[in-house]
């Protein structure tokens, strides 16, 4: 009698939420490295980080440096796209299976509201070296890890 084959391994399932390190080396290496390890399955979020554009004020409002921020929601979310389109483009030339949205500015708004449609077996969260991190000074990969109890893994970029 043969032998039945093996059923494949199910695929496992990874949330990715970066902003400003979506085309480092450091991610797409995390990225190849649980490719390689068998099926895996990626979904990008990257917040629509609030930019904000200075503009000259009049002078009767007097500012410090005399210029005001401009919040402009629907450019943060159209750069957010750019990137994203660029990080799914690249990642896919690697041979990843992934997909993304764009999500809000908040990071931990925008994983909740990512984990809300979909079940993941980890967290990635790229960021820039600790020196020049806000996500690293306001906690997020741990802030991650104790809302959703998922590991969380933390992915620092060099430079």
């Amino acid at each position: 009698m043969g032998q039945t084959p093996a059923a494949p391994a199910p695929a496992r399932h990874y949330l990715v939420v970066a902003y400003q390190t979506l085309d480092r080396q450091e991610l797409s290496e995390a990225i190849q490295e649980r490719t390689a390890a068998g099926p895996a399955d990626f979904w990008l979020v990257v917040p629509a980080t609030r930019l904000v554009e200075l503009a000259p004020l009049p002078p009767p409002m007097p500012t410090m440096g005399g210029v005001a921020s401009i919040p402009d929601p629907e450019h943060d979310h159209q750069v957010a796209q750019a990137k994203l389109d660029t990080a799914l483009q690249h990642l896919t030339a690697l041979g990843a299976r992934v997909g993304g949205e764009v999500g809000d500015a908040d990071p931990v708004r925008a994983v909740k509201d990512a984990l809300r449609r979909r079940q993941v077996d980890e967290i990635i969260v790229a960021t820039l070296p600790g020196h020049l991190s806000k996500w690293l000074r306001q906690d997020i990969p741990h802030r991650l890890e104790h809302r959703f109890h998922l590991p969380v893994t933390h992915v620092a970029s060099r430079a």
